[in-house]
Formats: C-alpha cells, sequence, structure tokens
C-alpha cells in the first residue's frame, strides 16, 4: 500500500479558481447593489453610511454608521423631517422640499437654508418652483476677509464687462470666452460653464499670485490664467446674496439658527438623544417623527407658559443710532 497526496490536474485547479472568482463576483455584486448610489454603508445597518461625527473623541477623523436627518422648521416647530443616506446637505434640500409638498397642503413661498445646502441646481429649483431662496453663500463669511478681497487670482475680484463678455486682470490683460461646456454633477443635473483664457501672460509681474496650483507640469512661464465660471449660478447667487444682506434676510438667517439650529440642540443636549435605538431607515424614521412630535408638544406649552403663542419669529435687534458730536 503507498501513501502519497493526489495532484490535482489543470483543469480542476482552473475550475477552482473559475468558482472562487464566481463566489467573489457574486459578493461584490451584492455589496453593490446594497450600497446604491452610496460610497459605504454599514454591516450591523445596511441603510446607515458612514459619516464623520462633530463628536471626536479620539480627535481622528473616525467615521460612524449614521444617518442626515432633515428639520424644517417653522415657527419653533418641526413641520417636517426626512431621512437621508448621503453625509452633505446640498443633496437633501430638493428631495426634502419635494417630499414636504406631496404632503402639505401650502407651499412656502421662502427658503431660509445654511450654507451647505448652496449649489446652482438648488438655486434654479427653488426659483422654477415659485420660491424665493435665502441661502447663505458658501463663502460668505471667508469673503469678508482682507486676504480673500485682495486676491487677484479670484474671478470676483476681476472687473467683468457685460457687453463685451471678457474680464479684466490686475495686469489690465482681458480674459475671453475660450469655450462653453458642459458639466453633469452627481445628481444628473446639467450645468453650464463658460472658460475664460487670458489673452497674454507672458512677461506678467502678478503671474506668481495669479496663477493658482504648483502641481502642473507646464512650468509657470508657460502657463496662462484660465477661469472657469458658471454664468446662471453667478446670477442667481447674486439675487440670493441681495436678498440675505436685506434686512428680512437678516432676521430670516438669525431665526433660522434660532429655531431650525435649536431644534437639534433640544432634542441632543436637552432631551439627551443623540444615538437612535432601532436599525433601519424605516425606523429611524419612526425614531425621529416620534422626536419631532414631542419636541412640538414641549414647544407648545413653553410658549403657552411665556404667552408667545403667536409669535413666529424673534425679531432682529437694531443698533441704536449714535449722534456724532463735533467739538470746534
Amino acid at each position: 500500500m503507498y501513501m502519497g497526496v493526489v495532484k490535482k490536474t489543470s483543469i480542476q485547479r482552473s475550475i477552482e479558481t473559475l468558482e472562487k472568482y464566481l463566489n467573489k463576483l457574486k459578493e461584490y455584486t451584492q455589496k453593490l447593489y446594497i450600497c446604491g448610489k452610496r460610497n459605504s454603508y454599514s454591516k450591523t445597518d445596511k441603510d446607515a453610511t458612514f459619516m464623520k461625527m462633530k463628536e471626536d473623541a479620539m480627535k481622528n477623523d473616525q467615521l460612524k454608521p449614521a444617518y442626515n436627518v432633515q428639520h424644517g422648521v417653522n415657527s419653533e416647530y418641526i413641520v417636517w423631517l426626512t431621512i437621508g443616506a448621503k453625509p452633505t446637505d446640498t443633496t437633501m434640500l430638493i428631495p426634502f422640499i419635494k417630499s414636504m409638498e406631496n404632503f402639505l397642503y401650502f407651499k412656502y413661498f421662502k427658503i431660509t437654508a445654511d450654507a451647505g445646502y448652496e449649489s446652482e441646481e438648488n438655486y434654479v429649483y427653488v426659483k422654477e418652483n415659485g420660491q424665493l431662496s435665502y441661502i447663505k453663500p458658501s463663502n460668505y463669511e471667508i469673503s469678508k476677509t482682507r486676504k480673500y478681497k485682495n486676491d487677484i487670482s479670484r474671478i470676483g475680484n476681476m472687473e467683468y464687462n457685460k457687453f463685451g463678455d471678457y474680464y479684466t486682470c490686475k495686469n489690465n490683460k482681458k480674459l475671453t470666452v475660450n469655450r462653453i461646456i458642459k458639466r453633469k454633477s452627481r445628481t444628473g443635473y446639467v450645468s453650464e460653464k463658460t472658460i475664460y483664457t487670458c489673452e497674454d501672460c507672458s512677461n506678467c509681474e502678478y503671474k506668481s499670485k495669479c496663477i493658482k496650483g504648483h502641481n502642473s507640469k507646464t512650468p509657470l512661464e508657460e502657463r496662462t490664467k484660465n477661469l472657469e465660471t458658471s454664468k446662471l449660478f453667478n446670477m442667481l447667487h447674486k439675487e440670493n446674496l441681495e436678498r440675505i444682506i436685506s434686512e428680512e434676510g437678516c432676521e430670516l438667517r438669525m431665526n433660522r439658527s434660532i429655531q431650525a439650529e435649536g431644534s437639534f440642540g433640544e432634542i441632543k443636549q436637552d432631551v439627551g438623544f443623540r444615538r437612535f435605538l432601532s436599525k433601519g431607515k424605516r425606523n429611524v424614521l419612526s425614531e425621529s417623527i416620534l422626536l419631532a412630535m414631542a419636541h412640538n408638544i414641549n414647544k407648545l406649552h413653553n410658549k403657552i407658559q411665556s404667552d408667545r403663542t403667536e409669535t413666529h419669529l424673534f425679531l432682529l435687534k437694531k443698533m441704536p443710532n449714535f449722534e456724532i458730536l463735533k467739538t470746534f
């Protein structure tokens, strides 16, 4: 009797390898199906997406499975809420408005939102939906700094000629239209971008400050200034900016900070609810609705106690007008 190991033929080894690949392919296909349009999902809660938390005790940008909860607040009451699987707020505004209008019998005329919701797609939708946007621009705070205003490379700091459709740089050179391209976002929105190119950047003393980005293989001396912008976004951004810096806009933005952020603050800090008790989008939505109902009941009670049931907005405090006394 002889003992030994029976060697597999090359065909057997190939079949086993193919079976292994097939099982992996099925596994990856299933995971991609579960993930959908998201970049990740949790194995313990497949509806949850990994997101960065504000409470980061280890200070290492740890990712945790979470949901993006959106509150629509009016007169300090939560009138609508949604549960999202995307970490960014930009793509959450349009689905929120659509779902709210499908269930409510009226439409809110003024939409006030934070800087995280600014995009051309959101501007266009709100305007076409017959509403006014009061969205804080993403560059609103930094645009007030001296460094931003003195940055000659920014398109906002260049003079624009509307009739000739060109920009003028620090060196008094024209940046004319080179071409028009279309860019498609992840949501499927197509934006039209205009590329402006400087007529002559040779021997420019401001070149190092004007042309940013040091990862290009082309030497700085051979590079030419290009600008990419959306005319539609610029127009809607300007209209929106004029609204938010008005007295009414300042009052609405202040109330958004107090009421919308306050709804989350009261639930997380006062009630101490920072972690969902169930799994799955349906169950998490049910929890959020119950919390919103409890918040609204508590808010109504507080308003009755303080005789504020007819108060819808907090008034903007105005600075007193001081008379300037001149001494001669």
